[in-house]
Parts: structure tokens; C-alpha cells; sequence
């Protein structure tokens, strides 16, 4: 469903994309904060901060905020990623204007003197999952943050309610940022409103992006890892792709799904029911400011790895010479048609999916038509896709054992 939508920016830097839904009863509000780790040794700061934003003010204390929230008949949660805080708010119609004071407050006003004098909690070594994927991304794309492991030392002793406030100068601040707001509400006296109380909310741009990956086509070829004590084999693959933008993605969509973006893909019937190889298996498109790419990954049992790296070969190479059959094609365009919809079944997933959008400088009706360009994909679109994107040797294949690698060459984690 298309929605009239306007988009502004205010005199600070703050982009707002208003989205009409007439009759709606709750008004949803994403603010979309860039919040990249882009500094390992930032790693406790930033948690912290995400935990505590939202909860006072110098105003308002928690109780005094959760009082607000409450009278407002609004709920506030916060939620970090990659590379963005996301901070979403539920509120009855009638209460938007409050919530918009509310949340300048919050945003303009932090709290945050009050912390515990714990010790930071030591550091953990990452586990096979994870130094799998750091491997992967640094080996086909090069030295990235999303490739870089944690610091090698604590920082020095607990975070201060001064470290906060710095932080909180620093990445939490207007320019860069996005607040899609979804209402019934006019959307001139909305965005009158949120000129208001957000204007007055400082600071920016934010220096917390994803830098682009310095490679835009992963460097393909073969990784083995030795994770001595893993108690499963792991597969985490890095092929080409097109960012959702690009005329081909929704055949390239189409193509990951045959492959293993559905319950009856190809890698689902050769790895889990044919040869019982692997209990997880999935394949998706990654996309985030720092590039695009195609990832398969499974998991089986210890001292599998070598077999599931080949099998899955096998599967991108059969895909890329002879494409999907008819068939397999229309499943995947039902999945895909269906998966849209679901995607937009309630406004709070509706918003917080457009808000994503909004953020990356994408119109916030993409999706609806991206619903029809799938429609229109033909059966040659996709196995011209297979033919561009699935080649196995455009594709590197990593994998992680705990047990023996064999005839494979590693190295340990």
C-alpha cells in the first residue's frame, strides 16, 4: 500500500519523513540515529549509552519519564545495530505532541550522572561465529570496521558519566539522523511540531557511519579456520550482489531464494534432506552502508566443514550453468510477494520498515513497488541472475571446525 508521504529538513540537520495513515488510532515514531562502532575501544561506552538513552532527563528522572510515557499512552524502546540506534515510540493519537516534547527533552538534556561505579566486565574471546564472520568480511573486503576485533585491552577502568556526555555530544546528534513519523495528523502541524521540539536539539554530523568496504565485489576463494572445542561446523560464504536500488536486485532476490532463502531451496534439499550434512542452512542478501553481498550460511556437525564448503559449491555452480527451473522460480516470487506483505502487515512493522528505507535516502514507498518489480521479473531475469551472481568462483567459501580439517589447510583462531 502506497502512502502519501512528505519529507523535510529541519535547520539542524534532522531529516523527517511524514507518513500519512488516516484513522489511525497510534501514532509511530523511528528515530533513526547513525551508531556505528567504528572505534573498538568505544565498545562499553556506546552500549551503555544506548541502554541508558531514554531513561532521564535533567528534567525528569526515570520515574518522572516513565510517568510522562505512561500518561501519554506511548512505549519507548531503543534498539542497536550495526550501524544505527534505532529508537521507536507507540503512542495513542492524541498524545504525539507530548511524545515530541518528550522526546527533545530526552534527546537535548541527557541524564546521565547517576551510573554505577562497576568495573567493566572483562573481555571475552569471540566465539567460532564470530571470528568466522570477521574473517570473511576482512578477507573479501579488506580492513574494515565490521571486519576489526574487539581491542585488545580493557579500556581504562569504568565508563564515567563523563565519557556519557562526550559520547553523547558526539553520536547522538540531529544532522545524519532521521525521524520518519506515521500518523493520522496533518502532516503540516506535523512537522510544525517536531520543528519545535526538536529543533532546538544540537549538534553533528555524526562521525559514527559505516565507511564504504574498500572492495565493492568480495574477493573470492577458499578460508578454513581451526576453532579448537567448536561444537559445530560452520559455513559463511561472500558472493557478489546489488545494493536493493539497483534494477537487477529483484532478480538477484529471486535467484538467493531459490538458492537458499526458502524452505525448499536448493542448498535446503542437497545439505539437510539429502545428506543430512546440516541442521541450519540459509542464504541472504547483506546490505548496509559499507557495501552489498550474498551470503550462504549453515551449520553441521563437527568435521563437516570441508564437505559442506563442497557441496555448496556444487549448488552455486549447477545454479549459475542451468539456472532455476520455472517452478522453482514462482515458488520464490510467491515467498517474496508474500514476505512484502507480511512485511507491511502492522504500522508499527510498516513504520520501523520505512523508517530503514528513510534512512538509507530511499523513497518510503520503495517497498510497495518493489512488490510489483518482483511481479514482473521473468523466469530468463533469473536465471540470467544465477548465471551473473552465483558463479563459484566469484564466491568466497569460509568455514570454521572444531575437529580435524583434514586434507585442509587452516589456520587457528
Amino acid at each position: 500500500m502506497k502512502r502519501p508521504w512528505v519529507r523535510r529538513t529541519l535547520g539542524n540537520g534532522l531529516q523527517v519523513v511524514v507518513v500519512e495513515a488516516p484513522g489511525a488510532p497510534l501514532a509511530e515514531l523511528r528515530l533513526v540515529v547513525p551508531y556505528a562502532l567504528t572505534e573498538p575501544r568505544e565498545a562499553a561506552t556506546r552500549e551503555l549509552l544506548a541502554a541508558r538513552l531514554g531513561t532521564g532527563s535533567t528534567t525528569r528522572d526515570r520515574r518522572a519519564v516513565a510517568d510522562r510515557t505512561a500518561d501519554l499512552g506511548a512505549e519507548l524502546s531503543t534498539v542497536v545495530t550495526v550501524e544505527q540506534l534505532l529508537l521507536s515510540v507507540s503512542v495513542l493519537s492524541e498524545g504525539l505532541e507530548g511524545t515530541l516534547e518528550l522526546l527533545g527533552d530526552l534527546l537535548s538534556r541527557p541524564a546521565y550522572r547517576d551510573l554505577p561505579t562497576s568495573p567493566p566486565p572483562p573481555a571475552r574471546p569471540a566465539g567460532p561465529r564470530t571470528a568466522l564472520r570477521r574473517a570473511v568480511l576482512a578477507h573479501a573486503f579488506g580492513l574494515h570496521p565490521l571486519a576489526r576485533p574487539p581491542a585488545a585491552e580493557p579500556a581504562p577502568g569504568p565508563v564515567t558519566p563523563d565519557d556519557l556526555y562526550a559520547f553523547h555530544r558526539r553520536a547522538v546528534v540531529p544532522a545524519g539522523s532521521v525521524l520518519l513519523v506515521m500518523t493520522g495528523a496533518e502532516p503540516a502541524r506535523v512537522l510544525r511540531l517536531v520543528a519545535e521540539h526538536l529543533g532546538p536539539w544540537s549538534g553533528g554530523p555524526s562521525g559514527l557511519t559505516l565507511p564504504p568496504f574498500g572492495r565493492t565485489a568480495p574477493a573470492p576463494g577458499r578460508l578454513a579456520l581451526r576453532h579448537p572445542g567448536a561444537d559445530q561446523a560452520l559455513l559463511l560464504t561472500a558472493g557478489p550482489a546489488v545494493p536493493s536500488t539497483d534494477p537487477g536486485h529483484a532478480a538477484l532476490h529471486l535467484a538467493q531464494l531459490v538458492l537458499g532463502g526458502q524452505a525448499s531451496s536448493r542448498l535446503t534439499r542437497r545439505l539437510r534432506e539429502r545428506h543430512a550434512l546440516a541442521y541450519a542452512v540459509s542464504a541472504a542478501l547483506r546490505e548496509n552502508a559499507a557495501g552489498t553481498w550474498l551470503e550462504i550460511e549453515c551449520a553441521g556437525a563437527p568435521g563437516t566443514a570441508g564437505r559442506l564448503a563442497a557441496e555448496a559449491a556444487d549448488v552455486l555452480r549447477e545454479l549459475a550453468e542451468d539456472g532455476p527451473t520455472p517452478q522453482e522460480a514462482e515458488r520464490a516470487r510467491r515467498y517474496a510477494a508474500g514476505f512484502t506483505r507480511f512485511a507491511l502487515a502492522t504500522r508499527a512493522e510498516e513504520a520501523s520498515a520505512l523508517a530503514g528505507f528513510a534512512a538509507r535516502g530511499v523513497d518510503v514507498d520503495w517497498l510497495p513497488a518493489y512488490a510489483e518489480a518482483v511481479g514482473g521479473v521473468t523466469h530468463a531475469e533469473v536465471t540470467a541472475a544465477c548465471r551473473e551472481f552465483l558463479r563459484p568462483e566469484k564466491t568466497l567459501l569460509a568455514t570454521a571446525d572444531g575437529a580435524d580439517a583434514g586434507a585442509e589447510e587452516g589456520r587457528t583462531q
